[in-house]
């Protein structure tokens, strides 16, 4: 965030733009406040004023929450430019209040999805309207700046919202759906009052173009292979939502954090949502530090390190006998993820058409929707089946370093594919694109063969029919369906 001129800098930004910054930093102290301790809620007991879900189901269901999370924004924009920034303000941070309030009084597996879905729906809407904000409100000079300020809100909010859960959680746990509904119907009073509408093109696009150039997107092998590889360094960020948390609460003792807490005076009882306060604490701490360190080195290369940093996150998992080896993992992969992901970016502007460069970028995101739908449901999936069954047992710490050196592999198997990717697909060349059709014809022709063994599971496997699976498995075969359409278009 330094700039030589930052205090000009400063004072040249119009006043939607700090609006729009304290929109975004509301809005993600919701978000991050409630899912610091979202899946320690769905799976508690009632006895723990829990819902009792299972792990497997209860990451099934973040998978899909989160997807469409980095999926409605496509059509959010879209509305957003067409019926108005403050107009679509006003619903997005209608939904989100109504979707935090409602969540914390449902009590069925069905009726809790419905819910947040209705969240899901609102912070979809809401993120391309606040990026799109600072883009309009700044200018080439005062970009960098205006989005580093952006992207600190960001944290902030994750940083500071999961501390009051903290303290909420100790009375009821509607009292922190409770507050992630405040914060968002608070912003319902700027957007009403204050917020004024930055410029925007005349000619906006229709939804139907919206759509055509989503399929034109997804229909470029090259370009989605690209996002398939990268999603491999998701699934280990999506297990900070689910897995990392239930590991913590089962098999990490924190006395010593509490302890060592306590010796200044601090009282703290160390638990699910300080996972998220380490991740954001980190980035807020070393960001600048870690982007001056990486500025001048190419974006391939810091991707590969970042992620490299990430998977020796995961391995000091796999020991966290001790919670300092604990809080360092998650510190560690926090570095990691800080120094791949700003330069994805920069990688996705090499990978992309010259021409299209700015349709390409605004898809970019979705890494995002294959990492939460395989990592969180692949997390909550393994989780029950491994590690579950031996909390509390003397042979856990070999099945948890199991647990997390599997992640770890994946995260390996990441590193090796951009590198791949990099040395055989990333320049635009008939050749490329050929290669990178039959890969990709691949992964969704194996996609809907999957479905079909897991429908069977689901509806055979067991004494009662596992519908849950079954619709994993329709998923499964409508995007390898959905894939296989869209690229025989694209030849």
């Amino acid at each position: 965030m330094n700039h030589p001129d930052a205090p000009a800098v400063l004072r040249s930004y119009p006043r939607s733009f700090w609006i729009a910054n304290v929109m975004e930093l509301f809005e993600r102290a919701a978000y991050y406040g409630l899912n610091s301790v979202l899946a320690i809620y769905l799976t508690a007991t009632a006895a723990e004023r829990g819902l009792g879900f299972s792990e497997e189901s209860v990451g099934f269901l973040q998978g899909l929450i989160y997807a469409c999370t980095y999926v409605i924004p496509i059509v959010g924009g879209a509305l957003a430019d067409r019926y108005g920034y403050r107009k679509m303000l006003l619903v997005a941070f209608s939904l989100l209040t109504a979707g935090y309030f409602v969540s914390g009084y449902m009590s069925t597996y069905g009726l809790i999805f419905l819910s947040l879905l209705v969240m899901a729906t609102g912070a979809g809407l809401f993120k391309p309207i606040i990026s799109g904000t600072i883009a309009r409100t700044t200018t080439e000079k005062t970009s960098g700046l205006g989005f580093g300020i952006y992207y600190w809100m960001i944290n902030l909010g994750a940083f500071i919202a999961p501390l009051i859960v903290s303290f909420l959680r100790g009375f009821s746990w509607n009292l922190v759906f409770i507050a992630s509904s405040i914060y968002c119907a608070l912003m319902l009073i700027p957007a009403l009052i204050l917020y004024r509408e930055p410029p925007r093109p005349e000619n906006t696009k229709l939804l139907r173009d919206v759509l055509s150039g989503a399929i034109r997107v997804l229909g470029d092998a090259r370009f989605m292979l690209m996002i398939v590889v990268y999603s491999g360094f998701w699934i280990l960020y999506f297990q900070n939502f689910g897995s990392v948390l239930w590991f913590l609460r089962d098999f990490v003792d924190p006395a010593p954090v509490n302890g060592a807490f306590a010796a200044i005076g601090v009282p703290l009882n160390f638990s699910a949502e300080h996972v998220t306060v380490i991740n954001a604490g980190t980035i807020i701490l070393l960001q600048v530090l870690v982007s001056r360190i990486v500025r001048n080195v190419r974006p391939l290369y810091a991707m590969v390190a970042g992620i490299g940093i990430g998977v020796l996150g995961f391995v000091c998992l796999s020991f966290a006998s001790s919670v300092w080896i604990f809080i360092l993992g998650i510190a560690v992969f926090s570095i990691g993820e800080m120094t791949a992901h700003p330069k994805y970016y920069s990688y996705v502007g090499i990978v992309a058409p010259h021409e299209s460069k700015a349709v390409y970028m605004g898809y970019a995101f979705l890494y995002g929707v294959i990492g939460s739908l395989i990592g969180s449901s692949l997390g909550g999936a393994l989780y029950e089946s491994w590690l579950k069954p031996v909390v509390g047992s003397t042979n856990s710490s070999e099945q948890a370093r199991s647990f997390w050196l599997t992640f770890a592999l994946l995260g390996l198997i990441a590193m090796i594919g951009l590198m791949l990717y990099n040395r055989f697909f990333a320049q635009d060349t008939p050749k490329a694109h050929q290669q990178a059709r039959n890969v990709m014809m691949a992964i969704y022709a194996l996609l809907p063969a999957l479905g079909i063994w897991f429908i069977y599971r689901g509806l055979f496997g067991g004494p009662e029919p596992q519908y849950r699976v079954v619709v994993q498995a329709a998923l499964m075969i409508a995007l390898g369906g959905g894939g296989l359409v869209v690229s025989l278009r694209g030849r």
